[in-house]
């Protein structure tokens, strides 16, 4: 029998989770502050609904989905892991980084899962990437770049930076295998005091280097990673439809009579079997739930997020 979730939050995020854990036959129940919404998606869904102050205590659930304000995260997902439920937990996964150890210490300590949303991770052209990078197609990496522009979604408690770059943040630590040695922020704030525009800047050990873009104030919607290696790059496009969301360019450049010259060649679609990535993550939770193995994205990884978020905060008036 396939474990039993509940999900913690019904709103835009968790109403995905809700509908995807339903159609993979591991929905038991709903939850929200909001008991007609809840109620709305338990009739839907032909599962229970119940209050958040009686969910963890109930014998019949096995783990917890948490979509909330990330304001409420780590106390919720302390509760939880106390009540011997397994979390997973969406991003950000707290507001600071101590809040984010104190819960996933208490996770440790109860022994419990401890997952984090960081979905893009399962994308099937991300992991197709991540296999270029380690098998050396690429060469060795030497930058990589990060674009995630967009008009919305806007948030009272978190800022551009914090709502958006977590994704690329995670996909870039699975790529360089380290934590930056060096962090630079820099935002704008044009509608009250939290960014709209953000830009990290990170080196990291053996010289490579990170940049990335966040805006939620963009005309155009662009998703797109870059790593550039000494012998080719390649470019994972989700905006592009998926014979060409991944794309590697072997480019060739070199110095003759001391100048530099180099050649532009047509790029390569590498295929990628379609899949949704929050089914996938999903998926990859409820295996580690029934079989104990540790997450692939865990709660460590998602200090690591926060602690280079943080580093790159700009504050505003």
């Amino acid at each position: 029998m396939a474990p039993r979730i509940a999900v913690l939050g019904c709103g835009y995020w968790g109403s995905n989770h809700v509908r995807t854990l339903k159609a993979l036959g591991a929905l038991h129940a709903v939850s929200d502050v909001n008991a007609a919404r809840a109620e709305g998606f338990a009739i839907e869904h032909d599962c229970l609904a119940v209050e958040p102050d009686d969910l963890f205590a109930r014998d019949d659930i096995d783990a917890v989905v948490m979509a909330l304000p990330p304001q409420y995260h780590a106390d919720m997902a302390i509760k939880a892991v106390e009540a011997g439920k397994d979390v997973l937990v969406e991003k950000p996964i707290a507001l600071s980084v101590a809040d984010a150890q104190r819960a996933v210490a208490a996770a440790g300590e109860h022994k419990r899962i401890f997952m984090v949303g960081h979905v893009l991770r399962f994308h099937p052209a991300f992991e197709q990437l991540k296999q270029l990078v380690g098998s050396g197609e690429l060469g060795d990496v030497k930058y990589i770049h990060s674009h995630r522009l967009g008009l919305g979604k806007f948030h009272t408690e978190n800022d551009a930076l914090w709502d958006l770059a977590p994704h690329d943040l995670s996909m870039i630590l699975a790529i360089t295998g380290a934590a930056p040695e060096e962090v630079r922020g820099e935002g704008a704030a044009l509608l009250d005091h939290l960014s709209d525009f953000a830009h990290l800047h990170m080196r990291f050990p053996g010289g490579i280097r990170g940049h990335l873009f966040t805006s939620r104030l963009n005309p155009y919607r662009e998703r797109r990673l870059t790593v550039v290696g000494t012998r080719a790059m390649a470019v994972f496009d989700d905006v592009e439809p998926w014979s060409r969301k991944l794309a590697v360019y072997r480019h060739a450049v070199w110095q003759d009579s001391g100048q530099w010259a180099f050649t532009a060649n047509e790029p390569t679609y590498v295929p990628v079997a379609e899949g949704m990535p929050l089914t996938r993550e999903l998926q990859h939770f409820l295996h580690c739930v029934e079989t104990r193995e540790e997450p692939r994205t865990n709660g460590e990884e998602a200090i690591g997020v926060l602690k280079i978020l943080t580093a790159g905060t700009v504050t505003h008036d």
